[in-house]
């Protein structure tokens, strides 16, 4: 395909402003790259279809969620606090009147939880067509789940990949399923390790969900092999720096120095309504952020070694609990 000068200008300032970080990341990246966008998915584009948001209380899921509501979803929020839940859907309610929100409790952390979840959900929701895994915790000091696991690799790699596979049927019943991976730009600073609980290193939070972070995006590639034969496309995605309660509480340092600069929490969740709801199906397995699919590594020569991830994979597998394949 041959770009037009326009177009070519465009991909090249693209590419330039996701490179500094800075401006690609932040509002200032946003609004440069919108004004490009081809018109995005119509009004109606997801009615009568059923959407799983997880960490759907505030911020960057409470945003997804409405923005797939406005769509026509029936949404689900999928969150651990009642109370959060119950005033993200009333905040949504009023923002799309029309709008069906549920509200689902579950601890993504714990194992035995998500297998209740999943049996719960799969009973009232035998279709299952968007799944966003967007629940996420950065805490200061290393704790453990319920299952004895560290609590970002809980929550970020191994609750969300035991739900999927729990509710894999009602994907598969689906003519069109996605299921979307909200990683994190600072995937980028991390390589896959296998001390994947920091039984061997020193903790620190930062680094834990970034770690994390990685495994999502990895992961990705393998889950849309996987899950290519039930028709399912598994995206991941990153939302740039988003004014949001867990960035505000988790670094408040770099809240407070780059506050002018975030972006709204709608601005964040844009690319994930999008890859949702945009027709065609974009490419499964793929990178994502501002609508434009991105590199998984910045710098010539970096990768992931396969014979590692590999060996992650099936010790993350195996852990939440899926078989080999």
């Amino acid at each position: 395909m041959i770009l037009s000068a326009r177009e070519l200008c465009a991909t090249l300032l693209d590419t330039v402003a996701d490179r500094s970080v800075l401006i690609g990341y932040s509002r200032l990246g946003y609004r440069l790259r919108h004004r490009s966008w081809a018109p995005g998915p119509p009004p109606g584009a997801l009615a009568g279809r059923t959407a799983l948001v997880t960490g759907a209380s505030s911020g960057l899921g409470q945003a997804t969620a409405e923005g797939l509501a406005r769509l026509g979803a029936r949404v689900i929020l999928l969150v651990r606090n009642e109370e959060r839940g119950l005033r993200a859907r009333e905040e949504i309610r009023r923002a799309v009147p029309e709008s069906e929100v549920d509200v689902e409790l579950c601890d993504i952390a714990d194992l035995s939880a998500v297998d209740g979840c999943a049996a719960r959900l799969t009973t009232r929701h035998p279709v299952l067509d968007v799944m966003v895994h967007n629940a996420g915790v950065l805490p200061a000091q290393r704790s453990e789940s319920a299952q004895g696991h560290e609590l970002t690799l809980a929550t970020h790699v191994l609750g969300p990949l035991r739900l999927t596979e729990r509710l894999r049927p009602a994907l598969a019943g689906s003519r069109d399923a996605r299921v979307l991976w909200m990683s994190s730009g600072g995937m980028y600073t991390q390589p896959i390790t296998e001390d994947l609980e920091f039984r061997e290193s020193r903790y620190r939070g930062a680094v834990a969900y970034s770690r994390t972070k990685r495994l999502q995006v990895a992961f990705a590639g393998l889950l849309a092999r996987r899950y290519a034969p039930d028709g399912i496309g598994v995206h991941s995605l990153h939302p740039g720096w988003a004014d949001t309660p867990g960035v505000a509480d988790s670094l408040p340092g770099f809240h407070r120095v780059i506050g002018p600069l975030l972006r709204t929490p709608a601005e964040g969740a844009d690319t994930a309504v999008w890859l949702a709801a945009t027709s065609p199906a974009p490419e499964s397995g793929r990178f994502w952020h501002d609508r434009r699919q991105r590199p998984t590594h910045y710098l010539p020569g970096q990768h992931d070694d396969p014979a590692r991830l590999q060996r992650v994979w099936a010790r993350c597998a195996h852990t939440a609990g899926l078989d080999d394949r």
